[in-house]
């Protein structure tokens, strides 16, 4: 799977939350709910379309001159490549790994992990 620039994510978590959308939407979204000055147009058009036509995370119809888009991937499924590639570029492909730095980090309360254990319990 590609990955996202960070900036390629931010537009993508938008496009997650009001898809379908056009360019405009996007950029109205940015000011009216995230309180963010409102980029470019052309900025925005051009992510979008290399998230589009280069990096397969979006799909779009054409209504004239105007492209609505959608993601291509689901939310949980792009969060389940990333964890994926998380554990194996951090954590050596150990889950356990993981669950112990979050533990240790303080990141992971003990009632988090009581409820991962009864989520595995429940898959056996």
């Amino acid at each position: 799977m590609n990955k996202l620039t960070k900036a390629e994510e931010e537009i993508m978590q938008i496009i997650w939350e009001i898809a379908p959308c056009t360019v405009a939407d996007i950029r109205n979204y940015m000011k009216e709910k995230l309180g963010l000055k409102k980029p470019p147009h052309s900025t925005i058009s051009t992510m979008v379309r290399i998230m589009d036509d280069k990096k397969g995370f979006l799909k779009h119809k054409a209504y004239g001159r105007t492209f609505v888009y959608e993601p291509a991937i689901s939310k949980e499924e792009y969060s389940r490549q990333s964890l994926k590639t998380l554990v194996r570029d951090y954590f050596e492909g150990s889950m356990n790994r993981l669950v112990s730095f979050l533990v240790e980090e303080k990141d992971l309360s003990l009632s988090e992990l009581s409820e991962l254990v009864g989520k595995l319990e429940e898959e056996e």
